[in-house]
């Protein structure tokens, strides 16, 4: 079979792609807001420098930064968004400020009529840009200024240790004395005013904001653009014409497939021996285990406080460690099993591959686990420490919180997190080469190389921000990061290892694989690449990423609508032998991550993709809805399964007892299931109502948030977490038991017979 054109349209995709993000990656510096040198009252009172405001922004990380609310929409959702809660509360000061001065009531007690006549004056006041480019001064009126003093008190006030606002603190799960030094406060203020200037000042020459009119707030009239909704139903149309042309083709191409084949009558594996590099991997799948159920106490721990704020059933935890660090480990803890269950499967692999060890390859697997180690715990304590206050700003940056979801760790982990990322590259090209140079399976064995190259290299550019760039602009790196690396590339490399696991059982034919994940691959990244816009709509970005976004965003979801026939041929592949029932459970695995795809991804995705949806939904509850469904329920069950299946190539021959395993895999789609259904959809739908009611303000406020309603829905989430962290647990007795001897049974020899029984068995036998 030739793949010159399958090659061919996977290349003119990434270079197209790359291009378009290249040039409007130039646009977002070119048209990034700007931070003024000054903000100065039009009496020449200056209120904050340009430092001040970056200063600022390194305050706002160091304290847990989008782990601690959110800013433009972005980050964590139990207190406000601090840049729609500034806005929403220098607006009502200064509507109330008029509204007694010219009629001497409170601005709520006005008539329609003299609100109107309000509200225009404000949209002047606040609408209005008055940023001198050549001069580098922001000029706000002597009025405003005395508004950002008052509102600058109140943020004072709740991240200090005020007792009065001793309730808002616990409603937002903020300890006291967060920030401790008045002067970090004050440089904070400044970036919260900056953050919120910019959501509400229109662009130069234009009638929207530098956000596209984010957030939702009509007492400035901040509302949908025409290009909002005009791209939002684009994107409808490009979901269904996409839809269509690919079940049109996916029908011709399926009835031209002959994929008969003599399947094994025995199971090829049983011969297979492991490596010693190959074995060295064990350890990863143990410290994989070990980082879930952490990273489920941190969950646990993250949710309680979204009802109790500053406590653990009475017990003052806070004090020690807080939500924006409870919610860092737990955010960060689900990147690093993830991935550590993929390159472990890497490492695994590529010897079984090429049939070949490389000389010293044990060592370097080792090594790798030693830094992979010193990694997580390193950046785990930065973090942690970061929250008490006591680095500097700059040291912060090296070794504490960066404050950017999903890339928290400091500067120095994720420089060392890189250099062990190209390490791994190195030891999989090393040893997969061989098999290479051979020729055979050459395409999908190009793929995999490409593959795992695009692993180290699209991590790189979370180094492309530094400690005071623009938000705007570190937020469209971070996204290279957070969309390319972790939904991107991750994904390509997992459809390729589990093309080899089906071909090297026998179960596939090696041309249709290649040839399916070549299509899929190209299929995927059409709408992947520059979907990543989708997440910076109204990140201070131009207008044509969000035209881009919506429509590209759209074709993500595509390929998903077809996602049931991979789910039904895996099904299909676990039963076609009986020898092949041995990998039930890891298969059922793959069909666990089919259907998430389509629901976490796909509708839970699509919910939130179009522009006008996300423009009331950014930063509420339905955002986790899609984060949990689609990180945990695809990555996260991809994991497992590829997890699963090395340990079975680890103990080949030996019969696994497959109850726990059978428990964990129902409870934990059943818990995941039931988490999102009984609370965090509920509270995202409900948070959309207020949303689009009252504000982007209420819809994170305490007033919204702490009614008995939302307060019962965030408790209703016990059910599904409890079902969901027992499947985990019971994942992980397995998973001991395969060394202890509980969790298999006996030993099956090459032709399928059985010998020993576990119990029977040595102890370098078990380990094997």
């Amino acid at each position: 079979m030739r793949y010159t054109k399958l090659w061919v349209s996977l290349g003119a995709v990434i270079a197209a792609s790359f291009a378009v993000l290249g040039y409007y990656g130039r646009e977002v510096y070119r048209m990034a807001p700007p931070i003024p040198d000054r903000v100065v009252t039009s009496d020449g009172q200056v209120q904050f420098t340009g430092q001040d405001i970056k200063d600022g922004q390194n305050v706002w990380q160091s304290m847990g930064g989008q782990e601690v609310g959110s800013v433009w929409g972005h980050g964590a959702y139990v207190a406000p968004d601090w840049s729609a809660d500034w806005l929403h509360r220098e607006a009502t000061w200064l509507l109330d400020h008029w509204a007694r001065a010219d009629h001497d009531q409170p601005f709520t007690a006005l008539t329609d009529e003299d609100q109107a006549a309000l509200k225009a004056r404000l949209k002047n006041e606040i609408r209005r840009n008055t940023y001198d480019p050549k001069t580098g001064d922001l000029v706000i009126s002597p009025l405003r200024a005395a508004a950002i003093q008052d509102i600058g008190n109140h943020y004072a006030s709740l991240f200090g240790n005020d007792p009065e606002a001793h309730k808002l603190r616990d409603a937002y799960a903020i300890p006291a004395n967060a920030i401790r030094d008045p002067q970090r406060m004050r440089q904070l203020n400044a970036f919260f005013f900056w953050a919120s200037w910019v959501c509400a000042t229109n662009r130069p020459g234009g009638e929207i904001t530098y956000t596209n009119n984010w957030p939702a707030e009509s007492l400035i009239d901040n509302k949908p653009s025409g290009t909002i909704v005009i791209w939002s139903l684009i994107s409808f149309v490009v979901l269904l014409a996409g839809i269509g042309t690919l079940a049109w083709y996916f029908a011709i191409q399926h009835g031209k497939t002959d994929d008969s084949h003599e399947l094994p009558d025995q199971d090829p594996l049983l011969a297979f021996q492991p490596t010693l590099s190959m074995s060295a991997t064990l350890k990863y799948f143990w410290v994989v285990m070990a980082l879930i159920l952490v990273q489920i106490g941190c969950g646990i721990l993250t949710a309680h406080y979204g009802v109790e704020g500053s406590g653990f059933y009475g017990f003052p935890l806070a004090e020690w460690i807080p939500y924006s660090v409870t919610r860092t480990w737990h955010t960060q803890l689900a990147i690093f099993w993830i991935a550590t269950a993929w390159l472990a499967t890497g490492l695994f692999m590529a010897p079984a591959i090429s049939g070949h060890e490389p000389k010293f390859q044990r060592l370097g697997v080792n090594f790798l686990f030693v830094c992979l180690l010193i990694i997580v715990v390193g950046s785990m304590v930065g973090q942690w420490y970061a929250t008490r206050q006591r680095m500097g700003l700059a040291m912060n940056f090296w070794f504490g919180h960066q404050g950017y979801e999903y890339v928290d760790l400091g500067r120095f982990w994720q420089l060392f997190l890189t250099v062990g990322l190209f390490l791994w590259l190195l030891l999989m090209v090393r040893a997969m080469w061989p098999a290479f140079r051979s020729g055979e399976n050459r395409h999908l064995l190009a793929l995999f190389l490409l593959a795992s190259a695009a692993i180290p290299l699209f991590y790189v550019p979370g180094l492309f921000w530094h400690r005071q760039t623009n938000l705007a602009i570190a937020e469209y790196w971070r996204w290279w990061v957070v969309h390319l690396w972790v939904e991107g590339f991750f994904e390509v490399f997992a459809t390729v290892v589990i093309a080899f696991l089906f071909t090297r059982m026998g179960l596939l034919r090696t041309a249709t694989a290649t040839a399916a994940v070549l299509f899929s691959t190209t299929v995927f990244l059409t709408g992947g690449i520059i979907g990543t816009f989708h997440h910076i709509y109204f990140a201070g970005t131009p207008t044509g990423i969000l035209a881009l976004g919506a429509t590209f965003s759209s074709l993500e979801v595509v390929p998903l609508v077809l996602i049931g026939f991979e789910a039904y041929e895996n099904l299909t592949l676990s039963r076609v032998r009986p020898w092949v029932g041995a990998y039930q459970w890891p298969i059922l695995f793959f069909v666990a991550v089919a259907f998430w795809n389509f629901v976490g991804a796909g509708l839970f995705g699509f919910l939130i993709n179009p522009p006008l949806a996300l423009y009331y939904m950014q930063g509420l509850n339905t955002t986790a809805v899609h984060g949990h469904t689609a990180l945990f329920g695809v990555y996260g069950m991809l994991g497992i399964g590829l997890m699963l299946f090395c340990l079975k190539g680890l103990t080949t021959r030996h019969i696994w007892k497959t109850g726990s395993l059978a428990f964990a895999f129902w409870a934990i789609n059943i818990g995941l299931s039931l988490m999102v259904l009984l609370s965090l959809l509920p509270v995202g739908l409900l948070q959309t109502w207020a949303s689009v009611e009252h504000g982007t303000w209420y819809a994170r406020s305490a007033e919204f948030m702490q009614t008995p309603t939302m307060h019962s829905l965030r408790w209703m989430r016990v059910v599904g977490d409890t079902i969901f962290a027992a499947g985990l647990f019971a994942l992980g007795w397995f998973v001991v038991g395969l060394k202890t001897g509980w969790s298999i049974t006996a030993e099956q020899d090459s032709v399928g017979g059985l010998d020993r029984p576990a119990t029977e068995r040595t102890e370098p036998e078990l380990a094997r």
